[in-house]
């Protein structure tokens, strides 16, 4: 057994700490000077039941090139089964309503999990059923069935204001419950990379791994975000951390309840960012605002007059400095919202109104192209995909047992090629139709990156 050495001037330390009364020992009093001392403690013993810890099972395939081949397996008398891997990795989530046990989560935390399971702060286990996600805004909803369930209010997280103190509770790196306090840094964060929408709230109350999913309370103990990502040089806490607001998250939480995906608008327009020599090219004074390069015939933007070379400067009173703020704030408003644009045309500015619509994208039957692609259904890819610089036709559904589906191929999928032919899009898709080839090989972009599919 090992022993730790104590020296004798710690020997003494703990002689005279333990000759002063009690009460030179305790911690800070409750009460100074007859004025109680503030505490989170009140507010915390509400909020704490209602955030849980979120373990998930994520089952991988394991690629190998001789164990995949099937002359290797037989002759060295190996299973055929294809090998697997457990992922497993843990957040937190929060409790937003009671009666029914919906959960609110990162997708992050739970997308793609095979298996999900959700402990309650009294330490009870449940399994989470998966109600959907949103990988563009990183919000996912879980339910659970259990009784004596506590939830947290919603705040209007439109009226935090910077300086606001916030208090984040979550599970980091899965030490168990933790609570951190700090203040609102900022707000309507975004243009922090990834390909989703932004709109976060910043601050400094240190989030670590295992914190995502978890909740941002203000000090009345209501919910005002959802815990999701930190900046850090270092992988370390830095003081910036980010999170996603109430008024975003109840949004994209209400659609994936009723339908289990969310349905976003557009304007029906691609736009540029302006360049210097753009600028000098349109005769612009400056490089603000962002140049519409395609108008969609019938969309919201044709049919408030907008064309191609016009430049938008501002959305709803806010300027636009970049396509990608544009994109963003498409994306983070409802179907049918009514945005204000301000259109700058032959140097005059106008204002228009138009409103998001849900984007219509032209879909083919993979029947109508090749025998073997029966069962697939194609269609264009998202302006929000298109607009990321993705090229490529989007997998619809891919019918079970069919051909296609016997190959590997999935919804979901993009279709970047067809053999050596590239496919840009779904009009270079069309050409295959009365082609046949002898072999059907399309190549693929997915979650397991780009990969080559033999339909026969």
């Amino acid at each position: 057994m090992h022993h730790r050495r104590i020296r004798p001037v710690a020997i003494l330390l703990t002689a005279l700490l333990a000759a002063l009364p009690l009460a030179s020992r305790a911690a800070l009093p409750p009460v100074v000077d007859g004025q109680v001392l503030p505490s989170l403690a009140p507010m915390l013993e509400k909020v704490t039941p209602a955030v849980v810890n979120i373990s998930t099972k994520t089952r991988v395939q394991v690629r190998d090139p001789f164990f995949d081949d099937p002359m290797f397996r037989q002759f060295f008398g190996l299973p055929g089964a294809q090998r697997q891997r457990v992922a497993q990795s843990l957040g937190s989530g929060v409790i937003v309503d009671a009666a029914k046990g919906y959960v609110l989560t990162n997708n992050h935390v739970v997308g793609g999990a095979d298996d999900i399971t959700v402990t309650l702060q009294d330490g009870r286990d449940f399994k989470g059923k998966l109600i959907g996600t949103d990988p563009d805004t990183d919000v996912a909803v879980v339910q659970i069935q259990a009784t004596g369930l506590q939830a947290l209010p919603m705040a209007d997280s439109s009226k935090l204001r910077v300086g606001d103190f916030v208090v984040a509770v979550g599970d980091p790196f899965g030490l168990g419950q933790t609570v951190t306090s700090g203040i609102v840094s900022a707000l309507q964060r975004s243009g922090l990379g990834g390909t989703g929408y932004q709109n976060f709230i910043q601050t400094d109350a240190s989030i670590n791994p295992g914190n995502s999913g978890g909740a941002l309370v203000n000090l009345r103990g209501e919910l005002v975000g959802i815990n999701t990502m930190i900046f850090s040089p270092s992988g370390g806490n830095v003081g910036i951390g980010f999170a996603i607001p109430t008024d975003l998250s109840r949004e994209v939480m209400q659609q994936l309840i009723a339908h289990g995906k969310v349905s976003r608008g557009n304007l029906g327009l691609e736009t540029q960012d302006i360049t210097p020599r753009i600028a000098q090219v349109l005769g612009l004074k400056n490089t603000s605002g962002v140049v519409v390069t395609r108008v969609s015939t019938g969309s919201a933007a044709d049919g408030a007059d907008i064309q191609i070379g016009d430049v938008l400067t501002a959305i709803d009173g806010k300027p636009l400095r970049n396509a990608q703020e544009l994109r963003n704030a498409e994306g983070l408003l409802p179907v049918g919202s009514a945005v204000k644009l301000s259109v700058q045309r032959n140097g005059t500015t106008r204002d228009v109104l138009a409103k998001l619509t849900p984007e219509k994208l032209a879909t083919l039957e993979g029947a109508s192209l090749d025998a073997r692609l029966a069962g697939v259904t194609f269609s264009e890819l998202s302006q929000n995909l298109r607009s990321q610089g993705v090229g490529g036709v989007s997998v619809g559904a891919v019918r079970a047992g069919s051909r296609a589906a016997q190959a590997g191929l999935s919804a979901n999928d993009i279709v970047i090629g067809v053999g050596n032919l590239r496919i840009p899009n779904l009009s270079t898709l069309k050409r295959l139709t009365g082609v046949n080839p002898r072999q059907l090989v399309l190549v693929v972009s997915g979650d397991e990156g780009v990969r080559y599919i033999d339909i026969r």
